[in-house]
């Protein structure tokens, strides 16, 4: 799923824009119980929509919008994200915005709607594991399938008890070629017998202790070859794939490759 933001004081006019250019299902997010208007211009309607913050929560339940994110994953192929600067996804600015935009626009008719597509496709996509596990069972061979194995990798805070606290993690990557690598051991795994479809997942930025970062899922006829590719798939991405790690713990900072 492609997540992106919206801000500004024609956020909501730009969105419809965008909206009209997006190919898919897409879920709107907004960030508190009043849904944001352009000056009584109504507000920009997707197929599912969530409205989080403290004075009403979808649901009852105090969601968040990276609960809304991940909850809207598994079935939207995009998700706007409206009044909420502070995301680590592509940035659009309509109107008068103190934001440190990816595109920006005096006006929601200046907006660059192609522009903002392509950043927009262009950024890291959000999954989490349910939307990776939804995909495979979309795949073409699902009907062929017994099995679906999957493997996350968290962040640990520390090993023992006395060890110092792991605050967050910091990942980076050899930008295209990290992507190219992945789909190449999906390929390579594919093509075992038994394996129908294989999805690995690394994300990139800060991932908080207790966070997710890494998945593979595969989709296979039975489990003994699920379980055989979920685990050459992660131990593949770990050796294979160009991803740089800062650590941060409660004392100090240091690049982990740097230590080795």
């Amino acid at each position: 799923m492609h997540a992106f933001a919206m801000v500004g004081a024609e956020a909501e006019t730009g969105l419809r824009r965008l909206l009209g250019a997006l190919d898919g299902r897409v879920g709107v997010v907004r960030d508190d119980g009043r849904p944001a208007r352009d000056g009584g211009t109504a507000v920009a309607r997707g197929d599912t929509e969530y409205v989080v913050g403290e004075e009403w929560h979808a649901g009852g339940d105090g969601l968040g919008v990276e609960d809304a994110l991940d909850r809207l994953a598994p079935d939207h192929d995009y998700a706007a994200v409206v009044g909420v600067a502070d995301l680590d996804v592509p940035l659009v600015a309509v109107g008068d915005a103190e934001a440190d935009a990816d595109i920006e626009a005096a006006t929601a008719a200046a907006l660059g709607v192609e522009a903002a597509v392509e950043a927009i496709h262009d950024a890291e996509p959000h999954e989490t594991l349910a939307s990776l596990v939804a995909a495979v069972k979309r795949s073409a061979d699902a009907d062929r399938a017994g099995a679906i194995a999957t493997f996350a990798g968290r962040v640990r805070e520390r090993d023992g008890e006395d060890d110092d606290a792991t605050r967050y993690l910091e990942f980076e990557k050899y930008d295209g070629v990290a992507e190219r690598t992945m789909r190449t051991i999906e390929s390579d795994l594919e093509g075992r017998d038994g394996v129908l479809d294989v999805r690995l997942h690394h994300r990139t930025g800060r991932v908080e202790a207790g966070e997710d970062i890494v998945f593979t899922v595969v989709l296979a006829g039975h489990r003994e070859e699920a379980f055989r590719a979920v685990e050459d798939g992660i131990d593949r991405l770990k050796n294979e794939v160009p991803l740089f790690k800062k650590e941060v713990t409660e004392s100090e900072t240091f690049w982990v490759h740097q230590r080795g």
